[in-house]
């Protein structure tokens, strides 16, 4: 399976996107080699010709500087301005972010593009191991994300007593989050939709790295795995904060 999955500037859908199994490199640059081997290329005057490696470990990846006198950035969009630096000439940098924006200085210009590591895990504390290692959980979720966010508001009509209640709209959803993420707009609720498809692995299949047919009825599918795993639970809802929900 995948371990992590480029998004170009320029992708308009998961065709554009380049996923990276663990032990796979992605050179990324300004002018592809020839050979006709996979290549990030960023077409712009101030872009090194080889100008850095992404390298796929498992649940984390890592990122090369080639370039000889320039920083690059991985910023953690979600972290409130946190970010790392990798200086020139930086081999293997570790990078633990679970969503990360690649920047580089181009001349006048800042160039990036997006990784997800959707593998991210996290250990089950509630129940500890008497011995060896603590035993993963099935679904890796970090509720502090904006994307459990979304995935409880999509789960909160039903979690409310109506089970076979329609599931909001994304408008609507940005519109329940706004109160707590003022930046919620259709287009940022969309993202962590598509991005929920990939981290659930509803899309695509778990034991290929190809990027499927199209997803129909993705919220649907979210929402019937969310609710049949308790992945969500009505204790969730708390985060929401009062809505039009708790006034029924």
């Amino acid at each position: 399976m995948y371990s992590i999955i480029v998004v170009p500037a320029h992708a308009a859908d998961s065709t554009d996107q380049l996923r990276l199994a663990p032990g796979e490199t992605l050179p990324f640059g300004r002018i592809a080699p020839p050979g006709g081997s996979r290549h990030l290329t960023l077409p712009h005057h101030g872009v090194s010709r080889r100008a850095g490696t992404l390298s796929a470990s498992g649940t984390h990846w890592t990122l090369s500087n080639l370039s000889s006198d320039r920083t690059y950035v991985v910023e953690n969009p979600e972290g409130a301005g946190e970010h790392i630096k990798i200086a020139p000439g930086r081999l293997g940098a570790p990078i633990p972010f679970e969503f990360s924006r690649v920047v580089l200085p181009a001349g006048g210009e800042l160039l990036g593009f997006d990784v997800w590591a959707p593998r991210h895990e996290y250990a089950d504390e509630t129940r500890p191991s008497p011995g060896g290692e603590p035993t993963a959980t099935a679904f890796a979720l970090d509720r502090s994300k904006r994307y459990f966010l979304v995935l409880t508001a999509l789960c909160e009509p039903r979690l409310r007593g109506a089970p076979h209640a329609p599931l909001p709209t994304v408008e609507q959803t940005a519109e329940r989050l706004r109160p707590l993420w003022p930046g919620a707009n259709r287009a940022a609720v969309q993202w962590n939709i598509d991005y929920l498809a990939v981290k659930l692995r509803l899309k695509p299949g778990p034991d290929t790295a190809d990027p499927g047919p199209r997803l129909n009825g993705k919220k649907e599918s979210l929402v019937s795995l969310a609710l049949r795993f308790d992945l969500v639970r009505e204790s969730d809802l708390l985060a929401l904060g009062a809505g039009s929900g708790e006034a029924r």
